[in-house]
């Protein structure tokens, strides 16, 4: 049967109808979620209208590839579950979703409108729990809104650029009523105000050394062109902000690495030397310009121009000189025409500045080179003797191994933090974390969404054991569905993070933090998937560059990556104070 995928403009409809006519006029071409009985009647159409259901293990799991979806396309990722339990699984992944700022539609079925707050079967008020996580909220008061409140979320997500909420009591899916389907809004984003970008451009002419915090808002617009273009009129050094790593091509001599926990002490050194700073697309969050590597890095004196898609963002985390609200990549073509016939006080030291930033930059990568091992008491006890390998040399061979065009999801933990200081990419829309959230469970979920937006890409997820644990089911969804990853487990039994603050803090006391596994490797042979267990760092690069060529004929690869217990810095060091013990019972705990 051929699929017809045409749009009715208007038309006698059933709500369910409106609901995925709506879904095909945003051009919605795959839905993540569990089947449920809440939403069936529009699930029957699904097919007929072109859109690809993908069932998955957990909810949280499919919220997850949804975010990963909208991240690699730009375009809506969208999830639907039943509702009551199926949709509070997934209030974590769409927390994760409105802090990377990812335009997903998060459909939520409820209870029926007459049994409403009478307890009945899998009933919650489920409003109130994404009010705080999404930027809009709809609810179908009636069927005959189905396609109005619809368009309205699709539109909302991208124009607001974050998940969004459509609510829908379950026998609203069904009757019938006069529709209009809406055609997409979207809206064409400027460069900001005339005054402040001539504030913006003036204060850049006058610098001696301008620094580009290049961030997730240039990628989002599609920017790093203009980016690149910009920093080399100024010869700026550029640093990305934190986890946004494909912000700039790695390859360019201005590029400078990440800033924030396990970032780039290029990057770092070369910021503090700063008269003027263009964050470009960031909301400089704190926990991305904390100090690191015992750099106190921040420019203290530096004049700050932000350029933030949301007016809310300029200024709420760091001084700012100028703010421009505006888009990432029209920002950066302004300020680049009014430079370019401009006398630029930085000319006067650009050859000195070039010679800078090579230099740090080949220290940096020199220091990583020379880095094998955590130097800390604790890592060099437990790393002696040991035949696993090395954190850090294991993460320099699977940098020299990722393919160029590869996509990256990174789990939060400590080594796939330490993973920062070793992921360079060519291109945007390569890198995905679940950023502020810092949620474990993140990684293998998303980059299978990302991979069904990009499946000529290679998609490769590191986790720790721990947030493995929490993700490793829908191994069943890459094999069912036939969509190839590699996961990159890695092995230490623990949880890392958390193992290094009781080291810091508590004595070496492990409460809760030791991991005995069993073999991944052998579980995902058993779930259909390859499983490989990589012992010696001299098969670390070539497991994965097999694993990324086994994707080429559908296969899905676990890695796992068996290394010691060492554990790099802590995430931050103000987080945690020395115990204090006042009762006689828990003086030894100090």
């Amino acid at each position: 049967m051929a699929v017809s995928r045409n749009t009715a403009a208007a038309g006698r409809m059933t709500p369910s109808e409106a609901l995925v006519e709506t879904l095909v006029a945003q051009g919605v071409r795959d839905v993540f979620g569990i089947v449920g009985s809440a939403y069936m009647d529009a699930l029957d159409l699904f097919p007929a209208a072109g859109i690809r259901f993908i069932p998955t293990v957990h909810e949280q799991g499919a919220a997850h590839m949804a975010d990963g979806y909208a991240r690699v396309s730009g375009r809506h990722g969208v999830c639907i579950a039943q509702n009551g339990p199926g949709v509070t699984n997934f209030v974590t992944a769409v927390a994760a979703a409105y802090w990377a700022h990812s335009p997903g539609v998060v459909i939520t079925p409820e209870t029926g409108s007459t049994g409403m707050g009478l307890g009945g079967f899998q009933e919650t008020d489920q409003l109130p729990i994404f009010s705080k996580i999404t930027k809009f909220q709809a609810h179908v008061s009636g069927p005959q809104r189905m396609a109005e409140l619809a368009a309205r979320c699709f539109d909302r997500a991208l124009l607001e650029m974050g998940p969004t909420q459509l609510n829908i009591p379950r026998d609203h899916f069904y009757g019938e009523a006069d529709y209009d389907i809406a055609a997409p809004i979207r809206i064409e984003r400027g460069a900001g105000g005339e005054k402040s970008l001539d504030e913006a451009a003036a204060l850049l002419a006058q610098a001696a050394f301008p620094v580009i915090v290049s961030g997730g808002g240039v990628v989002m617009a599609d920017g790093v062109d203009a980016c690149v273009k910009l920093a080399e009129l100024l010869d700026a050094p550029v640093v990305t902000s934190y986890l946004h790593n494909d912000a700039f091509p790695a390859s360019h001599p201005l590029w400078c690495g990440p800033l924030g926990y396990q970032g780039s002490k290029a990057g770092m050194k070369l910021i503090a030397q700063a008269d003027v700073v263009l964050a470009l697309g960031t909301r400089l969050g704190p926990f991305g310009t904390l100090p690191q590597h015992g750099l106190d890095y921040w420019p203290k004196d530096a004049k700050i121009i932000q350029v933030d898609a949301d007016a809310k963002m300029l200024g709420l985390v760091k001084k700012i000189s100028v703010g421009l609200c505006a888009d990432a990549k029209a920002a950066a073509v302004a300020l680049l025409a009014r430079l370019a016939s401009r006398e630029l006080a930085c000319n006067a030291n650009r050859q000195q500045r070039r010679a800078d930033i090579a230099k740090e930059k080949a220290q940096w990568e020199a220091e990583l080179d020379a880095w094998p091992q955590e130097r800390d008491p604790w890592s060099l006890e437990v790393s002696k003797d040991s035949p696993a390998m090395h954190p850090r040399q294991m993460l320099r061979e699977l940098e020299r191994a990722l393919p160029s065009d590869a996509m990256v999801s990174t789990d939060i933990g400590n080594i796939c933090s330490v993973a920062n200081s070793y992921l360079r990419f060519q291109r945007p829309r390569s890198l995905f974390a679940a950023m502020s959230f810092g949620n474990c469970g993140y990684a293998f979920p998303a980059v299978i969404g990302a991979k069904l937006a990009a499946p000529e890409r290679p998609a490769v997820a590191y986790v720790g054991d721990g947030a493995w644990g929490m993700s490793f089911g829908e191994i069943l969804t890459c094999v069912r569905e036939r969509i190839p990853v590699t996961a990159v487990v890695f092995h230490n039994r623990q949880w890392g993070a958390e193992k290094k603050n009781q080291v810091d803090f508590y004595g070496n006391r492990f409460v809760g933090s030791n991991l005995e596994n069993p073999s991944f490797a052998a579980i995902a042979r058993a779930m259909g998937a390859e499983g490989v267990v990589v012992e010696k760092l001299a098969d670390a690069g070539p497991a994965l560059a097999a694993a990324c060529a086994a994707q080429r004929d559908g296969r899905t690869t676990v890695l796992e990556m068996m290394v010691t217990r060492e554990l790099g810095d802590p995430f931050r060091r103000d987080a945690l104070k020395k115990p204090v013990r006042l009762l006689e019972k828990y003086k030894h705990c100090m």
